[in-house]
């Protein structure tokens, strides 16, 4: 093997009953680089990281670390051993600890006796990688991307020689992120070799050095990030070439119906309990409109008191200009409005349910619990969105935790789509997941509103707002600070309103 390469799986396959999750996949990584794996939901990734890290056992091929042929990981703690460490999206942290209580939990009694000893080694590691924090304080007073640092700087400490990202980013804003990129960058420099998952596009034409995607289970090339333009990643990804994204607009009708200035919802001087400054909005059948801000400016707070999920203080709501009162979630569907959660995991699905259940869920507490559908009327209704919106599963009875993540959040999509709302409140609904499903989201959503329906799309990448919507509510601090439309939908003129005051 190369003296610089330190991992190489060669011809790994997985299956499951029914599915084969990796035929014959290579991957190899190098000491000192930064080496991107992508791919579409269901791709391939998830699994391919779970049999690196002994979460799962191959069916066949070799795994070679260093001068290590043919290893055998037979679980995380294995993985560990051989220098194999993975920080995840969610922190696995211990957030009542201190920071150096977290980076040498486990690690034997001597260590962790010795506190002087453990605190004065974990703030050279702190200071060594540079992480803004102390050794003494609480890991929960540190912000998510300190914490994410705490757990690379455990990983290094460890002795990692492979690093494992998976979608760190998810939860940053800009400036976190550059943080993280800041010491990705400094462990490169000390050899580590890092694989980094992400749906990022930028990100990874900003910090990696190579790319390998798959698709389908399938290895389908290893590439210099130099050697693969973002059109062609996106078309290698998808297996097919794709259009300019910014052309999803064109291609969608705009609703051009006699009603088409009515306001369908309006809310004046609307205020939660979530701490945002008290708003007026209001959305025209058929329109598209979003909120838009920095990651904390309150996007998330505006439609959850909008839809009642949050305790609203003050503030009146009307639907066709007439007052209606909404305080809870049920309120909001019964006047025909449908909310799709920031949080899928925590707010959309029931992991254990089956994709059926799922899809009904929302028109069966309309209905009452105590009609319930027939198996046959449930059967149709989740068959004929399954169809629609091209949701990949075995069959409606597989549970929904099985299922990819874009797959998932078409099933949440399909649970408010059957209610057929007027008014449809979407919060991050591309987060998350693959190109392909983003943009199949995107058109849906110009579609649902050509027919009529009145949409609110909130999502973190401007790019995509710009795509989708005609009118953008811009937030800075929890409040409201403009309104942009038409010539001024752009990219600088939504930045310079965040940073510009009213």
């Amino acid at each position: 093997m190369d003296n610089n390469r330190i991992l190489e799986m060669r011809g790994i396959n997985k299956s499951f009953p029914g599915v084969r999750a990796l035929q014959n996949v290579d991957f190899t990584l190098n000491k000192g680089e930064i080496h991107a794996l992508m791919g579409e939901n269901g791709a391939g990734k998830s699994t391919l990281i779970k049999v690196l890290t002994g979460v799962y056992s191959k069916d066949s091929g070799t795994i070679n670390l260093g001068d290590k042929n043919n290893v055998s990981i037979r679980s995380p703690q294995s993985a560990q051993n051989l220098g194999i460490s993975t920080v995840y999206q969610e922190i696995t942290l211990c957030p009542n600890l201190t920071v150096a209580e977290n980076i040498y939990i486990g690690r034997g009694k001597s260590q962790v006796t010795n506190w002087k000893k453990m605190n004065t080694d974990a703030d050279k590691l702190l200071k060594k990688l540079d992480i803004p924090a102390r050794a003494t304080q609480q890991l929960a007073s540190c912000s998510i991307a300190v914490q994410q640092m705490v757990a690379i700087a455990r990983a290094v400490d460890m002795d990692c020689k492979v690093l494992i990202l998976d979608e760190p980013t998810s939860s940053l804003d800009e400036q976190e992120v550059e943080k993280l990129f800041g010491l990705m960058r400094d462990l490169k420099a000390l050899g580590v070799g890092i694989i980094f998952v992400t749906h990022f596009l930028d990100q990874v034409y900003e910090v990696c050095d190579k790319i390998t995607v798959l698709r389908d289970g399938q290895f389908v090339g290893e590439y210099e990030i130099k050697d693969l333009p973002r059109v062609k990643l996106v078309a290698t990804m998808l297996g097919k070439e794709m259009d300019d994204l910014s052309d999803i607009k064109g291609e969608q009708g705009t609703y051009s119906g006699q009603n088409k200035d009515e306001k369908v919802f309006e809310a004046k001087e609307l205020q939660s309990d979530a701490g945002i400054k008290p708003f007026d909005f209001y959305i025209k059948k058929g329109e598209v409109n979003g909120f838009t801000g920095l990651l904390g400016s309150g996007r998330s707070e505006c439609v959850r008191a909008i839809f009642g999920a949050d305790r609203v203080l003050k503030g009146k709501v009307k639907m066709h200009g007439k007052e209606v009162k909404i305080s809870k979630p049920l309120d909001a569907m019964k006047n025909g409005i449908a909310y799709l959660p920031e949080d899928r995991k925590v707010d959309g699905i029931i992991g254990d349910l089956s994709v059926r259940d799922n899809i009904i869920m929302a028109l069966q507490v309309l209905k009452g619990f105590f009609r319930p559908f027939s198996k046959k009327q449930a059967e149709a209704f989740a068959d004929e969105y399954i169809k629609k919106l091209n949701i990949k599963t075995a069959s409606s009875d597989t549970p929904i935790k099985s299922l990819s993540g874009g797959n998932q959040q078409k099933v949440i999509l399909a649970r408010w789509l059957l209610m057929h709302p007027e008014y449809l409140i979407l919060d991050e609904p591309t987060r998350g997941i693959d190109v392909g499903t983003k943009v199949d989201i995107q058109k849906l959503v110009l579609e649902l509103a050509s027919e009529g329906m009145s949409v609110t799309f909130i999502s973190s990448e401007t790019d995509e707002m710009l795509r989708t919507c005609s009118r953008l509510v811009v937030m800075r601090d929890r409040k409201v600070v403009g309104e942009l439309t038409g010539d001024d939908l752009t990219q600088s003129k939504i930045m310079s309103t965040i940073a510009g005051g009213e």
